[in-house]
């Protein structure tokens, strides 16, 4: 039996929402969970991994220097990386987890979260090594697990923001998504299960999987049972719930950018600041940074611009310092290609490692000409910084 739950506003149904939705943990319910919590690839998601969509042959450089392996395995991904680029021949690949140091070939990367108290603001690095000197990081990599953990935590703030719950942050999002009680309800029942599921299996749980997209992925597995529309409506809800808890966040538990700057440099590190539109602050920093990203597929308005600046700014640099390089990054998250084709995020999904059409793009090229820069020439001066 289905009832029809109205909106707030208007009289228009919001979704269909069941009644008497079982409130224990059924066993749909449990095999739900662990496939969302597996890292483990079945054939169909390593075939995924292993066909990429497009194929780029007359791309002769690959500048990769922003991207998050996840859980797949490394050498699935060079095999994409080789079967997108069959005619490669100079590259810079190296990856950057979240908060987590990986290697891929000669060289490491990570992308840390910091706090910048200049402009009390969160500002993510990605750091890059060769593997012999990210191997001596002892205690970056202590500082980068505490901030895993501190970062994970985010999730049981977001699950219990909704099953505790938090009445101002619960009711600014669902005047945000027009949410009603029935709807709300919905989404409480099922954020229940997943906590106690959580805490009767959290010491077996891969870490990479305790992170906000829980949820999301869980709701996907809840589409045959209930619908799209009912959970579309719920996702609608989740996200604007995290908008809130995210907007809350407190950074104080957050290492200084100055502080990871400095132990990065004591390794012999690059570093490079993503995501610019986001931190506009940092162009006026004036970190110890190699360069900066002026792309990304979330950034994508103000390359020429941000391309103007660093030019200006190489300008006006001393002799005694090196020029600021111009980077790129596709911010590929490989897990979004392992799942089902009609739960990807299509955003992100697109996302290619190496795939920066910015840089080809004629009237951007114009300006990387006016800077003096390449993906050939970025890669050769980038390596030359990493060797020391």
């Amino acid at each position: 039996m289905m009832e029809s739950a109205k909106a707030q506003s208007g009289g228009e149904p919001l979704c269909l929402v069941p009644k008497n939705i079982p409130e224990e943990v059924t066993d749909a319910d449990r095999e739900f969970f662990f496939r969302v919590v597996s890292v483990d690839l079945d054939d169909e998601q390593k075939s995924r991994i292993l066909n990429p969509p497009s194929i780029f042959p007359r791309q002769e450089a690959v500048l990769a220097v922003h991207w998050h392996p996840e859980f797949v395995p490394m050498d699935l991904i060079a095999a994409r990386i080789e079967t997108m680029f069959p005619n490669l021949q100079e590259s810079l690949i190296i990856p950057t987890q979240h908060n987590e140091i990986l290697s891929c070939g000669a060289y490491s990367g990570v992308e840390v979260d910091s706090f910048s108290g200049g402009f009390n603001q969160k500002v993510q690095l990605l750091l890059h090594f060769e593997n012999a000197n990210a191997e001596k990081a002892d205690t970056l990599k202590k500082m980068l697990a505490h901030t895993f953990k501190y970062r994970s935590s985010q999730l049981f703030s977001f699950i219990h923001t909704i099953t505790r719950p938090d009445e101002e942050r619960m009711e600014e999002a669902a005047r945000l998504t027009g949410a009603n009680d029935t709807l709300i309800r919905f989404v409480q029942i099922y954020v229940r299960k997943i906590e106690s599921l959580i805490d009767a299996h959290y010491s077996d749980l891969p870490l990479q999987s305790i992170k906000n997209k829980l949820l999301r992925n869980f709701f996907d597995c809840l589409r045959p049972v209930y619908g799209d529309t009912l959970i579309d409506r719920a996702q609608t809800f989740l996200t604007a719930v995290k908008k809130e808890v995210k907007a809350h966040f407190s950074l104080r538990y957050f290492y200084r950018t100055s502080e990871i700057i400095e132990e990065a440099r004591s390794l012999n590190a690059g570093i490079v600041i993503p995501h610019p539109e986001q931190f506009w602050p940092v162009l006026l920093a004036e970190y110890d940074v190699d360069g900066i990203e002026v792309w990304n597929p979330q950034s994508q308005r103000y390359t020429e611009f941000l391309i103007g600046v660093l030019n200006k700014k190489n300008q006006h640099r001393g002799p005694s310092r090196r020029r600021l390089l111009i980077f790129m990054g596709d911010d590929t998250h490989m897990a979004e290609k392992t799942r089902p084709v009609r739960e990807q995020n299509p955003e992100k999904a697109d996302r290619e490692i190496g795939f920066q059409p910015a840089w080809d793009d004629l009237t951007i090229r114009k300006t990387l000409i006016m800077a003096g820069s390449s993906r050939k020439e970025v890669i050769c001066e980038y390596k030359s910084r990493l060797a020391g």
